[in-house]
């Protein structure tokens, strides 16, 4: 019988589960335009930039093992877009289609909304990435454009596929104040 999946708050900890699942998707997938995977120091660089914005950086496992994380970055830095934040997924390659993309990307929807967050966005590398746009589209975003062959990797052209879901009230009201964490730009 399979243990339960976990849902929790990332620790530096996690940092080199981290940079295993990511090398795997920068050296063998689409869903990011990253040709070099970064080393750990540089994982750790990111994920202190995340957390330490007080953004969230969530994690999901199984009997202590990271099978799989999501967090939130800046969409861009402009206060204009403080009420949007984009979103960013990796599954272990050996936890494919077991949910944990599914629990974490809608913990960290949920989370992001709890922060006041209106909209998310996810840019997700190659019209082809099926599973990231399916996964996108079951937790409720919508294709809303596609940016033709601007990246290159492997040897090919790359679309950037733009989706997008309201969060909380969306755009039924105009917030007042500063808004929620002001989002961090990382790569």
């Amino acid at each position: 019988m399979t243990s339960p999946l976990t849902l929790r708050d990332a620790r530096v900890e996690d940092v080199p589960a981290f940079q295993r699942i990511y090398a795997h998707h920068v050296l063998h997938g689409v869903g990011t335009f990253e040709e070099v995977p970064p080393d750990a120091a540089e994982m750790e660089t990111r994920f202190r930039a995340i957390t330490g914005a007080g953004l969230p950086w969530l994690v999901a496992g199984r009997d202590g093992a990271v099978l799989g994380y999501a967090y939130g970055s800046a969409y861009h830095v402009r206060s204009a877009y403080r009420f949007t934040i984009q979103d960013s997924v990796y599954v272990d390659d050996a936890a494919r289609g077991q949910g944990v993309g599914r629990a974490v990307l809608q913990a960290l929807v949920d989370r992001c909304t709890e922060l006041g967050y209106r909209q998310m966005v996810a840019l997700v590398g190659g019209t082809e990435n099926a599973g990231s746009i399916g996964l996108h589209t079951a937790l409720g975003f919508r294709t809303c454009g596609v940016v033709e062959a601007v990246g290159l990797k492997f040897g090919r052209w790359l679309d950037l596929v733009m989706m997008q879901k309201e969060l909380g009230a969306g755009r039924a009201d105009v917030p007042t104040g500063a808004g929620p964490v002001q989002p961090v730009a990382v790569r």
